[in-house]
């Protein structure tokens, strides 16, 4: 049975693209908020960080309704250290939303997620958005995108992708670059006549799959996933299990159950395959797991997360300036929240070290950790990290590093300090192209090679450059990289510093 009063789709873009901006001018043309409601911009974007560095760093899904059509729109994240999320959503949704950049183009995180997308065989609808941009480059952006689907092997339909022009800020669409539209009803449309309705099975044993966690003091772990068939009722007995027998089947419970309206969760009694919705009552559940009738299990495929590359350590803080921050010192609480963290992030991976003191913390990049020690330092735990440091693999017996994409957009006056710095940092020039009156340099670079670069490159290019990186793939151990010119004091007890134990400490 095909569903047509549902559609979900997912809105995938590099990081600044306008995705949350978009959605909402999306949720306030369908009729989301009153007429005098007072709403805040980038109302997706929930939690105080993602406030603060205008970034979205968790997938989150609201819903519009157009035409008696629900759609489910599903917000995820740009930023490469957040794949995790972006990969894991794409397979609760039948279609997607790439959006890019009227003057920037596609950057490399658009063809990390637009792979993702071509690989489950999702429709696609291209948007070029802020076209109001002075500097925006609509036609050679339009090829630009071609170029890539060609580059990813998309097949002759998803070529044949309809391409809107939109401003997500003042929420305009139209197909045409030279006309500006009025509203986003041409987005609208076309999602409902490009993007096919679900496909579902009313009459099968009930089958869902997890995509996401969300964790609530009062109710516990909250499954957030779709329904491949059946119907899903509450109070109902179900087992779960995984798609890649890590874990024991068990038997559970459904306790309460939820629809996303707009940005509300309602509570529902029943919901049939194609909906998504959220669950609590199960205990021990991750992403990945499916959730069968009682006695009728069958595991739906699961994609394989990508592996972390970069490693720090946690330890309980030993330094002079001890206890004088948080309120949760000890490794108890350390331990604790690191392992509850686990509980939503499925790309972080958390081991015991010899010393009871200390944990090794294992993420996607240096922003993913450092944005897990932002909100333990905000939620009032104190702790010392260690240098961050790249997880190595052997490949046939040779030892491998992982390699970033990394794209930089400079003035041309600055190519040839940031090409020397990243020489000595092991980068392989991949291509150069001019854009506009500035350059933009593709380069193979090891992940080690990136750390502590940004602010250098911020100075060589007084603060015009743009930089993006991407993981690409594990190569050969490249060489001893040069970390630093200059050494750095270290506090080892408390007191004042003279000048003269400061000479001999030097």
């Amino acid at each position: 049975m095909v569903r047509e009063d549902l559609r979900n789709i997912a809105i995938i873009a590099h990081v600044d693209h306008g995705k949350t901006t978009l959605v909402d001018q999306l949720l306030k043309q369908s009729g989301t908020f009153r007429e005098n409601q007072v709403v805040s911009d980038r109302v997706m974007d929930s939690n105080d960080i993602e406030r603060e560095r205008g970034i979205t760093i968790l997938a989150k899904n609201t819903s519009i309704m157009y035409k008696d059509v629900k759609i489910n729109v599903i917000d995820t994240p740009g930023h490469a250290d957040f794949g995790g999320e972006v990969e894991r959503v794409l397979k609760m949704v039948n279609g997607v939303i790439l959006l890019v950049d009227a003057a920037e183009g596609p950057m490399p995180q658009t063809r990390f997620v637009l792979q993702k997308a071509l690989e489950l065989g999702h429709k696609i609808i291209v948007v070029v958005n802020k076209i109001d941009r002075p500097d925006a480059r609509l036609n050679e952006v339009g090829d630009e995108v071609l170029e890539l689907l060609m580059d990813l092997d998309a097949t002759d339909e998803q070529l044949d992708s309809p391409i809107l022009y939109c401003s997500g800020r003042d929420g305009t669409a139209s197909h045409n670059p030279m006309n500006l539209g009025e509203n986003l009803i041409p987005l609208l449309d076309e999602i409902l006549n490009y993007i096919p309705a679900p496909e579902v099975d009313d009459e099968g044993s009930m089958q869902y799959l997890v995509s996401s966690v969300d964790y609530n003091e009062y109710v516990g772990r909250i499954a957030i996933g779709r329904i491949e068939r059946g119907v899903m009722k509450v109070n109902q007995e179900v087992t779960v299990g995984d798609y890649h027998q890590t874990k024991k089947e068990y038997r559970g419970k459904i306790v309460t159950m939820y629809q996303i309206q707009g940005l509300n969760r309602v509570p529902c009694e029943t919901a049939k395959a194609g909906d998504i919705v959220c669950i609590s009552g199960l205990e021990n559940i991750t992403i990945g797991d499916t959730i069968c009738e009682f006695g009728n299990f069958e595991a739906v495929p699961f994609v394989k997360i990508s592996e972390p590359t970069v490693e720090m350590t946690f330890s309980v803080n030993d330094s002079p300036f001890a206890g004088r921050e948080g309120k949760f010192v000890t490794s108890r609480h350390l331990r604790d929240r690191l392992f509850k963290e686990l509980l939503k992030d499925v790309s972080l991976r958390v081991s015991e070290t010899e010393s009871t003191d200390s944990f090794k913390v294992a993420g996607r990049g240096e922003m993913h950790l450092s944005i897990l020690i932002e909100n333990m330092r905000r939620e009032g735990y104190e702790l010392g990290v260690s240098t961050p440091k790249v997880l190595y693999k052997e490949v046939e017996g040779k030892l491998c590093e992982p390699i970033e994409r990394l794209v930089i957009d400079v003035p041309e006056n600055c190519v040839g300090s940031v090409m020397e710095k990243l020489g000595s940092r092991k980068g392989e020039l991949q291509q150069m192209t001019p854009v506009g009156s500035r350059m933009r340099l593709e380069f193979l670079i090891p992940a080690r090679g990136l750390f502590g670069y940004k602010s250098e490159f911020l100075t060589d290019t007084k603060g015009e450059g743009i930089m993006s990186s991407v993981f690409h793939s594990y190569q050969q151990y490249k060489g001893d990289i040069p970390r630093r010119n200059t050494g750095s004091l270290v506090a080892f007890e408390k007191g004042t510093a003279i000048t003269y134990g400061l000479y001999n400490a030097q």
